[in-house]
């Protein structure tokens, strides 16, 4: 097997980005490279309309749950109100003779 010659490779991981040609002009001397670094990674849409669609959807939610809660307590309010005004004063007698405290 033959060994590669020194002068023509790049040894280990050496800026395998520079031309071979500028490698062997270099001829050993010392070379500082600059790399710019990468660009800090943007946050797309998706990243964060998600989280924001789900916690609107979650907000939707609660306040059906709300709204219903008050759909029904006006319901029961209105047919307690109904019952009590159609029975009159013969009712309410009737309910508070029927609802008194009987440990007295």
């Amino acid at each position: 097997m033959q060994q590669p010659d020194p002068h023509h490779t790049i040894p280990g991981n050496l800026a395998p980005h520079i031309p071979a040609d500028l490698y062997r002009q270099l001829d050993g001397r010392q070379v500082v490279i600059i790399q710019a670094p990468a660009p800090a990674p943007t946050r797309s849409v998706g990243r964060w309309a998600v989280p924001l669609a789900i916690g609107f959807a979650g907000t939707a939610g609660v306040l059906g749950l709300v709204a219903a809660a008050v759909a029904v307590f006006d319901y029961a309010v209105r047919t307690a109100a109904l019952i009590g005004s159609t029975t009159g004063p013969i009712g309410l007698g009737l309910s508070l003779k029927l609802f008194q405290s009987k440990n007295k």
